[in-house]
């Protein structure tokens, strides 16, 4: 994103959209897609690698406003567990891997994931039910959500 100033226009991205079953052109369709942020502003690396987690005063200041002009909301993917902490909050699992696998009792307006990121890869090893269950399911629903 800081290249091009287009949001998953990375290889996570990549993984997200082939998560969702779509290609680029439907995933910035933005009469079907809006992609919100969790943070409105970039913050920055970690002294270890990564980023830093979104700052605590964008989430609550900046969504609600922007909520509102959302219409037809239909499904929330909620990508990492910063997402999931925001748009759940007390009802998510102990872990991103317990709100993932609970997905169904999130629905049909939100869907948990793991950030798409190269870390995913091996989580996705360690939890063969992912793709055999989530994704299916997910794909389903988008494709359903695109075709009305």
């Amino acid at each position: 994103v800081h290249a091009s100033g287009t949001p998953w226009d990375d290889p996570s991205g990549d993984r997200l959209r082939h998560w969702l079953g779509i290609d680029k052109d439907k995933f910035y369709d933005q009469s079907k897609i809006a992609i919100v942020p969790v943070g409105f502003c970039y913050p920055g690396r970690l002294p270890k690698g990564g980023d830093r987690p979104p700052r605590p005063e964008c989430a609550p200041l900046w969504h609600p406003p922007l909520m509102r002009l959302l219409l037809n909301v239909e499904l929330t993917v909620l990508t990492g567990t910063y997402a999931q902490k925001q748009f759940l909050g007390k009802r998510r699992g102990k872990s991103l891997t317990e709100t993932v696998q609970a997905w169904r009792i999130y629905g049909p307006d939100f869907i948990p994931l793991p950030h798409p990121s190269w870390r995913t890869v091996g989580w996705q090893r360690r939890n063969p039910w992912f793709d055999s269950d989530v994704l299916p399911n997910l794909r389903c629903r988008v494709r359903q959500l695109l075709c009305q």
